[in-house]
């Protein structure tokens, strides 16, 4: 019987389940935003609030390692230590999941989960664009 078993198994075996989280945990902390299913992306925003919660109590850059070091790939792992301090003013929350239309497909629900930083970093580039669009305008003129 299947009684108060938590967590979604996607169709997978166990192992590639957990291979499966350990690559979007990943590629969200590397790219910021990962579009996925909704399913997935649901799934995703639990691991990924609790392996940062966890790196923001380690004392220091070598406890984050031996803690996350089996989650996460070097590349991810030294993204996630150098933008700690982002995740300062938060005690929960890092994430956010925004629902999509369809995939033409299949029809499978679609989500975008991104990192809350990364929308602010985007915000900074798109007026950072328009800044530069009107100097060129008024340079023009």
């Amino acid at each position: 019987m299947k009684h108060c078993k938590t967590g979604r198994q996607f169709g997978r075996v166990r192992s590639q389940r957990k291979a499966l989280m350990n690559s979007l945990l990943s590629s969200l902390i590397i790219h910021g935003r990962i579009e996925t299913t909704e399913a997935k992306a649901k799934e995703t925003k639990i691991f990924i609030d609790k392996l940062i919660t966890k790196a923001k109590r380690a004392t220091n850059k070598v406890e984050i390692i031996r803690k996350l070091e089996g989650s996460l790939s070097k590349e991810a792992l030294q993204t996630l230590i150098q933008n700690m301090d982002k995740f300062d003013g938060r005690d929960s929350g890092y994430t956010r999941v925004i629902k999509l239309s369809p995939r033409k497909s299949d029809s499978a629900r679609m989500a975008i989960i991104e990192l809350i930083d990364f929308v602010e970093k985007a915000e900074v580039v798109k007026e950072e664009k328009k800044v530069k669009k009107n100097a060129d305008e008024k340079a023009a003129k």
